[in-house]
């Protein structure tokens, strides 16, 4: 089971101040710090290094060169571990990133080659005037810049590719450097184990005191244990359980020290009855999110959309995300039903920025998508709310085609249908209207015949308002038709017809 870990400033209660202004907890993690951090950058190293790894063998080491005990040694050897695998996880998604960024400026370069050599052997046809097909990349000239877009693209051509030639260089170095871990100070770890008192037998807390256990090395200083006030971790719903292995791990933020511990938290009363009795569907878009709730035949009870800004400061961004997140939280608690949303990717996306248009890159990078799942689990899962993730695979599409006239829902609302729909694992068959003007394999996975449909579509509709004004779909009969009179103006016929 995942855990949580809970965080708060290390008070300072006015009764344990000492002349110089510290707590005696204070004062003893200043200097229990640096053995720390000693001892993490050998351990690190140490990781790097040598394949063979014995734990035993090094916590004995670490016992008997700095003077620390079992228990110590333990959180001195799991922090240098998480750092260590830390940083060759960082590393190998580096490198992924890189790689991926590598095709992707490599296929455009392909691509926009081709484009090139076949504008230039358009024209040198003899009578390209006359041509019916036309050129892919017309000739024009820039008043303003005085230059053609062929030189245009040729400077930007030569661009890619001395960034493809970077990108190579990038990954060749990553790929053969060593992996450097950062290791700050002003840290302290310590693990627990379920078997142990309080769940930690260096770190023992009783809902108010904290009791630490002092290294032999600094006993003489601070004799064998150090307590201090700490007080609970108050939180809305507070899941520390009483029993149970806690971590605890002391930290310097900001000149000031604070306590975090990691526990595996106490199980939450279910709020949410199971998906059969009906689920609320979501669909984020970059503007709104658009909501449906279903009953347990499949049928559209309730709808709406939620207007959400993107592209704000992290605070208010986080601030606005909370918000909705809270409001979808009260509408499945007044339904009593689970949430479904998509399960969606889009570091490959990412990774084609750099060829794509600035409208299209700036939308994707302030688009916290990530950061609203994140924030929506963290917020359902508390409070007994199951959250659930499905396929995306033609979601919008099922919308748009099935649901929009039907229910008159915009697209997201639509969508949030076909979500909460494909949640329950109720079928999206193709209407029959459509399946008229398709060749349909019944054989096959209904996917295949969304597919088809999807491939048709593209070409066929340019924007989403058409399928507003279809009416039995006659526009495919139409535009099929047009396209085997005149294929040169079949795409302009098809669009005048959806209009």
């Amino acid at each position: 089971m995942a855990t949580i870990t809970y965080c708060k400033g290390l008070p300072t209660p006015a009764e344990e101040l000492n002349p110089l202004g510290k707590t005696q907890l204070e004062m003893f993690l200043a200097e229990y710090s640096s053995i720390f951090h000693v001892c993490v950058c050998e351990t690190a190293n140490h990781l790097l290094w040598d394949n063979k790894f014995n734990k035993s063998q090094w916590n004995t080491h670490l016992q008997q060169t700095y003077g620390i005990n079992k228990r110590h040694a333990n959180g001195v050897i799991a922090f240098s571990q998480g750092a260590v695998d830390a940083a060759s996880a960082n590393r190998q998604r580096h490198v992924k990133v890189l790689t991926a960024k590598f095709k992707s400026c490599q296929k455009w370069i392909k691509k926009t080659e081709r484009k090139l050599k076949n504008a230039r052997k358009f024209y040198r046809r003899k009578n390209w005037q006359n041509s019916k097909t036309g050129c892919q990349l017309p000739l024009s000239v820039s008043i303003q810049y005085r230059d053609t877009n062929w030189q245009n693209l040729r400077f930007q051509l030569h661009y890619k590719k001395r960034k493809l030639n970077h990108y190579q260089l990038q990954i060749e170095y990553l790929k053969a450097a060593p992996i450097r871990v950062t290791i700050p100070k002003g840290q302290a770890y310590v693990v627990g184990a379920a078997t142990e008192a309080c769940g930690n037998q260096n770190c023992q807390w009783n809902g108010q005191t904290i009791k630490i256990r002092v290294p032999y090395c600094l006993e003489d200083k601070f004799g064998k244990y150090v307590s201090s006030e700490i007080g609970d971790f108050h939180r809305n719903v507070n899941r520390l359980p009483a029993e149970g292995a806690k971590t605890w791990h002391f930290y310097r933020k900001d000149g000031k020290w604070c306590v975090a511990v990691q526990f595996t938290p106490a199980p939450v009363k279910q709020v949410s009855r199971p998906i059969q009795y009906g689920c609320i569907g979501i669909d984020l878009n970059p503007g709104s999110i658009g909501w449906a709730y279903i009953d347990p035949e499949g049928n559209l009870k309730h709808h709406g959309q939620i207007s959400i800004q993107m592209g704000l400061p992290r605070g208010k961004q986080d601030a606005a995300i909370r918000h909705i997140c809270f409001l979808l939280l009260d509408m499945a608690i007044f339904y009593q039903c689970p949430i479904v949303c998509e399960e969606l990717d889009f570091s490959g996306k990412k990774n084609q920025l750099r060829e794509k248009g600035r409208k299209y890159a700036r939308m994707l990078s302030a688009w916290a998508y990530s950061r609203f799942f994140e924030l929506l689990t963290a917020i359902v899962s508390n409070r007994g709310i199951e959250l659930r993730q499905v396929n995306p695979a033609y979601t919008s599409l099922i919308g748009l085609v099935k649901y929009v006239r039907m229910y008159g829902l915009a697209s997201d609302e639509a969508a949030a249908l076909a979500i909460a729909r494909r949640g329950m694992r109720l079928g999206e068959k193709l209407p029959d209207s459509i399946t008229a003007y398709l060749s349909v394999n019944d054989s096959k996975h209904v996917w295949s015949q969304w597919n088809q449909l999807n491939s048709k579509l593209k070409r066929l509709i340019r924007s989403r308002h058409a399928y507003y004004g279809i009416s039995n779909w006659e526009f495919l009969v139409d535009a099929e038709r047009s396209r085997s009179v005149d294929p040169q103006q079949g795409s302009g016929n098809a669009l005048k017809t959806s209009a």
